[in-house]
């Protein structure tokens, strides 16, 4: 079967209105049809990110739909991906690499570059895929973002392509999301969206239908689908917020909210373990009784290993050790167990050094250049495969190295304390394999009575098929949409094998 759009985007009324789930579900449904279809995302803000197989980083929801439409993640998928380091600041990745950080004012300037970027990498996926499904970000009524918008209608309109909108009624308010949505865009804007998707309804559908009618009579644009809330999914989220807690086993896991938490999708393995009760502790928060604590990676290990000390963090750590617990420490969470960060090049902020949590004997120097990579290896202190992905700017010294954690492609990796009770890595999704998994938490004192890890994978290929099931309606009611009409190419960038990026902006 054929589908009615060539480029089909997917814009929200409100951040986390369920864009990227309806993104996947409709990859996941394509590539079902035989359709080679792929994700695209023009500028994503998260601090969650993958690594891809041509070496670069990459939302973690573009990922999650390159996995649902069943190819590999390329970086042409999320050519602008946005890190914030500080409220008004971020590290700017174009095309899976960093190229700057920039105060916010500095990236509005430099947003007609990131088009370029954003132009360059739709034209080869469209070159390539039979379908694209794009998705938006935040919402395209953010009336003070409309200059030189890149990630929502900006991009519509200049590719051209058919917007669906999608609004979460489980938050309340959703008619006046939706009507006010449409109030604030311009009239070729409004004209450009086909229809609205209602999100995560639960309920007697019978007492929304005659919202629905209002809502298209209002509009005379027609309710493409209402699809229903679907609880125990387990996809990796997109955004550095923190993730709901898990109280489930007995075995006691407990892991720092920083405030630049990166990379939280780390613990999705250690939330599906029947064993383990995960829990976020926040600001303010006394570190509860535990078997292990986790330290996560960080997008400013300066900053957030300032706020752990502030927090009472350093000698609550020491008490759990004495106790018998153990500690492990994820990327910039290794690096603040080591005696001190430097940061001589002012990577993360104000040049200087921090002294670090002294739990292994180490040094870290923050680096300009970043270490991307999807590696395989096993564990130094058990017979387990392990797999993941390193995303770090920094690179560690000193004798707690001569004991690793790993070993990576036959290479020493991460550190692990001489009484056993510490262990520092830079290995993202160090749990995702159930191997992994068990032989971590069996080193951390979990027991035989545990229980075994889940299947990470098969639970998130289950995920992707129920959303994808419950999305079919808004794929027959898109089938029953005219066919839009053959998109002109538009702006070419670099001609047709043109693989570079625009260039980094003059700093100060």
């Amino acid at each position: 079967m054929s589908f009615p759009f060539h480029t089909l985007m997917v814009q929200g009324t409100t951040s986390d209105a369920g864009k990227s789930t309806v993104v996947a579900a409709l990859c996941r449904l394509l590539a079902r049809r035989g359709i080679a279809v792929a994700p695209f995302k023009p500028q994503n803000m998260a601090l969650n990110s993958g690594v891809t197989a041509d070496g670069g980083e990459i939302g973690r929801a573009q990922a999650l739909q390159a996995l649902a439409a069943g190819i590999a993640p390329h970086t042409d998928m999320n050519p602008v991906l946005l890190k914030p380091c500080s409220d008004t600041g971020a590290q700017v990745i174009i095309h899976g690499q960093p190229r700057a950080d920039m105060h916010a004012r500095d990236y509005h300037r430099y947003k007609p570059l990131a088009m370029e970027a954003v132009l360059t990498s739709y034209h080869r996926l469209r070159r390539q895929y039979g379908a694209i499904i794009v998705e938006g970000a935040g919402s395209p009524a953010e009336i003070n973002l409309r200059d030189r918008d890149i990630a929502n209608m900006g991009f519509a309109e200049a590719v051209d392509c058919p917007v669906i909108l999608v609004a979460d009624i489980d938050r309340g308010g959703v008619f006046a999301h939706l009507v006010g949505t449409l109030d604030c865009l311009s009239a070729s804007e409004r004209e450009r969206i086909v229809g609205f998707v209602i999100n995560r309804f639960r309920g007697d559908i019978g007492l929304l239908e005659p919202g629905l009618d209002w809502l298209e009579e209002r509009t005379g644009k027609p309710v493409l689908a209402v699809l229903p809330y679907l609880h125990g999914l387990f996809l990796d989220a997109e955004d550095a917020v923190q993730p709901e807690q898990r109280a489930g086993g007995s075995f006691r896991v407990a892991v720092p909210a920083l405030p630049r938490i990166s990379n939280h999708t780390d613990f999705d393995a250690l939330r599906a373990h029947p064993g383990v009760d995960l829990r976020f502790v926040g600001p303010g928060q006394p570190l509860p009784t535990c078997d292990l604590v986790i330290l996560p990676g960080s997008k400013n290990t300066r900053a957030d290993l300032a706020w752990l000390q502030a927090q009472g963090w350093q000698p609550a750590l020491l008490r759990h050790l004495r106790y018998g617990g153990r500690l492990i420490g994820i990327c910039g969470g290794f690096q603040m167990l080591g005696m001190a960060v430097h940061d001589p090049e002012s990577v993360e902020g104000a040049a200087g050094s921090s002294a670090g949590l002294g739990l292994l004997a180490l040094d870290t120097t923050l680096t300009r250049s970043k270490r991307l990579a999807q590696v395989h290896g096993r564990c130094a202190f058990a017979e387990a495969a392990v797999a993941g992905y390193e995303i770090h700017m920094g690179r560690s010294s000193g004798p707690a190295l001569a004991r690793p954690a790993f070993f990576i492609e036959g290479k020493a990796e991460g550190a692990v304390s001489e009484d056993g009770q510490v262990l520092g890595t830079y290995l993202h999704g160090l749990f995702d394999l159930p191997g992994a998994c068990d032989a971590l938490l069996r080193w951390a004192g979990i027991g035989e009575g545990g229980g075994a890890a889940a299947d990470l994978a098969g639970l998130r290929e289950q995920s992707l098929d129920r959303i994808a099931d419950a999305a079919s309606p808004l794929l027959a009611a898109l089938d029953g949409l005219p066919v839009q009409r053959p998109q002109p190419e538009g702006v070419k960038v670099g001609g047709p094998d043109h693989a570079g990026a625009p260039p980094a902006p003059r700093t100060s």
